[in-house]
């Protein structure tokens, strides 16, 4: 099979089985294989004269052609001793220290087996609250999100997949101000990414200049009352200043909650893309658009036959992943695989804008995403109403809003994510999700020291084509990382290799909106802003994000932070970009 070599460096660190000395004992080629019969055998559940021999050829076909990488944890375990495949957790953070460190516990269980944690803790009572049973003083939730960030420290020795954590804090908690600010230095919460639960109240306030109520989780009485306006201006001064807080919009996601009598949705996992139930745990895979094209007459344009395919055969596998999952609790086998939730999305969205020679920051983008996002999610619909034919629809089905609404019968209580697919998208050989180009050509310093050089393969292919390449050329460019200000380069090229500080920030929102007007769970996007963005302008996205629907949102403006996962090799220094740990949430 054709893998870069970046991708092959990428597979042997991380994913491909070693022995005792380290040592790679499969080929990529070894993984997939492993990978395919395993989740093929689920078949067997639900028909004992299943084909699976067939399928297995079909779920290798796509993994060796690049159409479709499911989650690390599915590709580094499927078929080993661990078979823990799941990407994504939410576990229940309660008011109490024993329910606190049996969540720790929980929590280290799922970090050891690959799995990234999101928690709210919004329920634990506010700093200086009485506790009734030793006569003190309560510390507030913030201690013990640090109590989370050192367990996960721990884990981390040694381990191939870092733990990673999403803390939720609402924004109507009395400790909301301390929550905003933080990781306010770099190298505090270094395992946790934190974003604050708004609500549709806060927002009517903030619009309506009026005070708002922060309120004990304990008692639900009101503690005091802030100036609605002053506590945004908060939040957006510390997103502008570093990044963080992410927001999401606590009543856009549960309106889309399909199991409201299940409970309500409080989290979601590290990179923000998976509102989920505590307990409640689901797999992600993602469709490389980059390959879902054909030359007609020499111009592309979208296979659909090749996509519905693909589109029929992940949702497919997904939801076979449920079933040969070992889980690492109880509780979330039980709720797992009470609602099978699986999250289908995309990666290579930037590559295929490339090959029509559409702008990823124009109107023209926005109306073709949304042509294509409607695609993928009336066949991953339909796919999954095909799989409950078969095998039955999720077992809570009759509690689901489907069945209050008359809805079709789905296999899955949702279907589709848009993940920030880092690393599989190093494997797909594609750019990251629905993100722009980060540079044209860059280092990315994700498992090695020095960075992994990467230098855009279709500008490479078009640039000696209309014969403007040299090697000087590509040295600029790798220093400066946009193409926007070099003479050499023509308009038509640089309008179409977008990068994404050349985008505005309304229009990464208006791609994000684009998504999830179709996406049932969420959509992982970082809205990047220059270094000279203002507290506004942040301001203005934040706003815009709440009215076009999205369920969250996450802003870094160039160079606020100093070690990151991306970076352009500069004359002066290495200016590092995005984010923390690593990848971007909604």
């Amino acid at each position: 099979m054709s893998l870069t070599p970046n991708a092959r460096l990428v597979l042997g660190k991380r994913y491909l089985k070693k022995d005792a000395a380290g040592n790679p004992i499969e080929t990529p080629e070894d993984m997939f294989r492993r990978i395919a019969k395993n989740v093929a055998s689920a078949d067997l559940i639900y028909d004992k004269k299943a084909d699976i021999i067939s399928l297995e050829e079909q779920f290798y076909d796509l993994f060796i052609n690049l159409f479709f990488m499911p989650n690390s944890p599915t590709l580094m375990n499927a078929g080993r001793d661990l078979q823990q495949l799941c990407g994504c957790f939410v576990l229940p953070v309660e008011d109490s220290i024993e329910n606190i460190f049996e969540t720790v516990k929980q929590a280290a269980i799922i970090h050891k087996s690959g799995g990234g944690t999101g928690f709210s803790f919004s329920r634990i009572r506010p700093k200086n609250d009485c506790v009734s049973t030793s006569g003190g003083f309560a510390s507030g939730p913030l201690s013990f999100i640090k109590v989370f960030n050192e367990a996960t420290e721990a884990i981390n020795q040694g381990g191939f997949r870092r733990g990673a954590n999403m803390a939720v804090l609402r924004v109507d908690h009395p400790d909301i101000l301390g929550f905003i600010h933080s990781k306010q230095f770099e190298g505090i919460l270094t395992n946790f990414n934190i974003s604050i639960g708004i609500t549709d109240a806060f927002m009517q306030a903030v619009e309506g200049n009026q005070p708002f109520p922060l309120i004990n989780p304990r008692t639900r009485a009101v503690v005091k009352t802030i100036h609605a306006k002053q506590l945004f201006d908060q939040i957006i001064h510390s997103a502008w200043e570093n990044g963080e807080p992410g927001i999401l919009f606590l009543d856009t996601i549960n309106a889309a909650n399909p199991t409201p009598l299940l409970g309500e949705i409080e989290g979601t996992n590290p990179c923000g893309e998976q509102p989920l139930l505590p307990f409640e745990a689901c797999v992600l895979g993602s469709i490389n658009l980059s390959k879902m094209v054909k030359l007609t007459h020499g111009e592309y344009e979208i296979d659909w036959i090749r996509l519905e395919t693909i589109i029929q055969l992940a949702v497919h596998f997904l939801d076979n992943v449920i079933d040969v999952n070992k889980y690492p609790l109880p509780q979330i086998e039980h709720l797992t695989r009470g609602n099978r939730k699986i999250g289908l999305g995309v990666m290579g969205l930037a590559d295929l804008l490339i090959k029509f020679g559409i702008s990823y920051n124009s109107g023209e983008a926005i109306l073709f995403i949304d042509k294509l996002m409607c695609f993928l999610s009336q066949k991953a619909n339909e796919a999954s109403v095909k799989l409950a034919a078969k095998r039955g629809v999720f077992p809570n089905y009759q509690k689901s809003i489907y069945a209050q609404k008359n809805e079709p019968g789905y296999r899955n209580a949702t279907r589709t994510t848009i993940a920030p697919t880092g690393t599989i998208s190093i494997i797909a050989d594609c750019s990251s999700g629905i993100e722009p180009l980060f540079a044209i050509a860059y280092k990315r310093h994700v498992l090695v020291e020095e960075g992994l050089p990467e230098i855009n393969s279709y500008f490479l292919e078009i640039a000696k084509k209309r014969g403007f390449y040299s090697e000087r050329l590509i040295e600029k460019v790798s220093k400066e990382g946009s193409i926007q200000n070099l003479d050499d380069i023509p308009e038509d090229v640089k309008k179409v290799f977008i990068t994404a500080r050349d985008v505005s920030p309304e229009q990464h929102v208006k791609i994000q909106a684009a998504c999830q007007k179709y996406i049932d769970n969420g959509v992982s996007k970082t809205i990047n802003f220059p270094k000279n963005a203002t507290a506004g302008d942040v301001e203005k996205v934040f706003l815009l994000a709440y009215k076009s629907g999205c369920k969250g949102i996450t802003v870094y403006r160039d160079k606020s932070r100093i070690s990151q996962v991306l970076s352009v090799e500069c004359t002066c220094a290495k200016q590092f970009i995005n984010n923390n740990f690593s990848e971007p949430r909604p």
